[in-house]
């Protein structure tokens, strides 16, 4: 894929020019619209995008501790060739929990106190998890999914 602002030749799974940085868009074989990298459908044509190759995921957030320590960037996403990571297994633990009765509770208090409840529940658990190196993934209502790797 050639970058529109450099003219670099880039590979068809990158979403990022490799020399400047410019974003690449997913061009539409049907009719040569333009559509945005994670796109399954033509925006201009509807012609299904299935057979291009698929957008990589994001990539993480580049760490600027070096700029904080003498004042001045050192490295950005642009400049920083990322290297795919080797394949790795590892053990993950699940946890989901959630409020005992909660649904009882709620019948019992008016929904502003059951919110500053499930919010000190949360806010305990959180500090709970934290210690044990857990990652909460996500809050589901009066519940919370957590990992542990």
């Amino acid at each position: 894929m050639q970058c529109p602002s450099c003219q670099a030749d880039n590979s068809a799974r990158v979403r990022f020019c490799i020399n400047c940085g410019t974003p690449l868009l997913r061009r539409c074989p049907q009719c040569g619209g333009e559509n945005p990298p994670r796109a399954r459908f033509c925006a201009d044509c509807g012609t299904a995008l299935v057979g291009l190759p698929p957008a990589p995921n994001p990539p993480p957030p580049v760490p600027l501790l070096d700029a904080l320590h003498d004042h001045t960037i050192r490295s950005t996403p642009a400049t920083i060739a990322l290297r795919p990571a080797e394949a790795e297994r590892r053990q993950l633990t699940v946890l989901f929990c959630d409020l005992a009765d909660s649904t009882r509770l709620s019948r019992q208090l008016d929904p502003e106190d059951l919110r500053e409840v499930i919010r000190a529940y949360q806010a305990t658990f959180v500090e709970v998890i934290q210690r044990f190196a857990g990652y909460v993934a996500q809050y589901l209502g009066d519940g919370l999914l957590v990992y542990f790797c």
